[in-house]
């Protein structure tokens, strides 16, 4: 198996821990999505891609490392859950809780609870659901050098 397609296991209440074999190289979008029990997860070096919304709503799970393997993330992988995030890998930066692409030129995702926030000028793009639900942020700067704006990126942002 190389390939944990769209949404296998959503909605797995029950579902607790898994261990992903090291032969996959792609976690599709939303795989586990609404896995509220889930609370353990190793995502092996094999993985190179980690879909969008792929532990959103994974109320459970404390803790995930980004592996050194990972090379793409499509939209937002960590919609909806606000646990430890950890990268080993090259092609992100994970600062201050915002996660970036390795030239920091896409904003993927923004998991702090800061109230106020400035955009990076080398920040071109801000990705698919970047700032989804991010309820505590009451104040934004975004550079003129941002050109491109995702799908849904400030859904949620009350």
């Amino acid at each position: 198996m190389t390939n944990i397609g769209d949404n296998a296991f959503s909605l797995c209440d029950s579902l607790t821990s898994i261990k992903i074999p090291n032969s996959v190289t792609h976690i599709g979008n939303d795989v586990f999505g609404g896995c509220r029990s889930l609370t353990s997860i190793n995502i092996p070096n094999s993985v190179t891609n980690i879909g969008d919304k792929a532990f959103s709503g994974c109320k459970s799970l404390t803790k995930i490392t980004i592996p050194s393997s990972v090379v793409n993330m499509n939209g937002n992988p960590f919609l909806g859950w606000n646990g430890d995030l950890y990268n080993e890998s090259k092609a992100f930066i994970y600062e201050h809780q915002v996660l970036f692409n390795k030239d920091k030129t896409t904003l993927i995702a923004y998991r702090s609870k800061d109230t106020n926030y400035t955009i990076s000028n080398s920040v071109t793009n801000i990705g698919d659901s970047a700032f989804w639900h991010c309820e505590s942020l009451t104040s934004i700067n975004i550079p003129n050098s941002v050109t491109n704006i995702g799908d849904s990126a400030f859904c949620g942002c009350i």
